[in-house]
């Protein structure tokens, strides 16, 4: 397992001007020069990878040409290939597809684990109560990275305006919590499950800011248990601002 797995969303890319000018790149080459362009522009090595490339690739490319980067053992093209998932999933549900993407939120790379959420996003853009029942889902997977997943997916500002999207996201976060305090504590240190507590650091700020009126007594609730573990998620959750901003409002 990666030991470099983010905290808080992978990479936040440079706006709508940076993917269309990549997807205006992209149109401009021959199909065969694609997945050397995206190997040249990728920004790997380095503690950046281009999201804008990635995404513009989720736009444009073809169903074979998806399955091709996937076929490869490339962490960027895997990466490129898994957002595109999204779209294709958004585009034409499929249990088939979803099965994929599932399989994918358990790699052992944290940046293709990041592409799974973003490939979730785009189907919550596209079609929000889909992305809600597999949210619903994937919040109760025995797989604790599929379980992150579903908390990061679902905790996206701008899909959490719809009241049901905030309380899906605030019901994953929920579930995902149970989870790590239902395990016994010599096993916390297991990869999948260091790995969601680390995602649940960042995610129960973004629905509590989604829904204040309900997101406050749960997280209230969530700073009385006794566990160690939980008790990080909450502190690591007051620093953020959105947060904290409301905590003292609440005061």
């Amino acid at each position: 397992m990666d030991a470099g797995t983010p905290a808080g969303p992978l990479w936040k890319g440079g706006g709508v001007t940076r993917v269309q000018e990549y997807r205006d790149s992209l149109r401009a080459l021959p199909r065969a020069e694609w997945v050397p362009y995206l190997g040249e522009h990728s920004g790997l090595p380095g503690p950046r990878g281009n999201i804008e490339l990635a995404q513009a690739f989720a736009d444009e490319a073809d169903p074979a040409l998806v399955d091709e980067l996937l076929d490869t053992d490339d962490e960027y093209l895997t990466f490129c290939g898994v957002v595109a998932l999204g779209r294709a999933l958004a585009a034409a549900p499929s249990h088939e597809l979803e099965h994929r993407l599932r399989g994918y939120a358990a790699d052992g790379r944290w940046r293709v684990r990041e592409a799974v959420a973003m490939a979730l996003q785009r189907v919550g853009d596209a079609d929000l109560p889909r992305l809600l029942r597999v949210v619903t889902a994937w919040a109760h997977d025995p797989d604790p990275l599929v379980q992150r997943a579903a908390v990061a997916g679902v905790c996206e500002p701008r899909l959490l305006t719809d009241p049901a999207a905030a309380a899906a996201a605030l019901g994953a976060c929920q579930a995902a919590t149970e989870r790590l305090a239902d395990t016994p504590r010599d096993r916390r240190r297991e990869p999948g499950l260091r790995v969601l507590r680390q995602g649940l650091g960042y995610c129960w700020s973004v629905a509590v800011a989604a829904d204040p009126e309900r997101g406050l007594p749960a997280f209230a609730a969530l700073a009385e248990r006794d566990d160690p573990d939980v008790a990080w998620v909450v502190r690591e959750n007051r620093r953020k601002k959105r947060l904290a901003q409301l905590l003292d409002v609440s005061r």
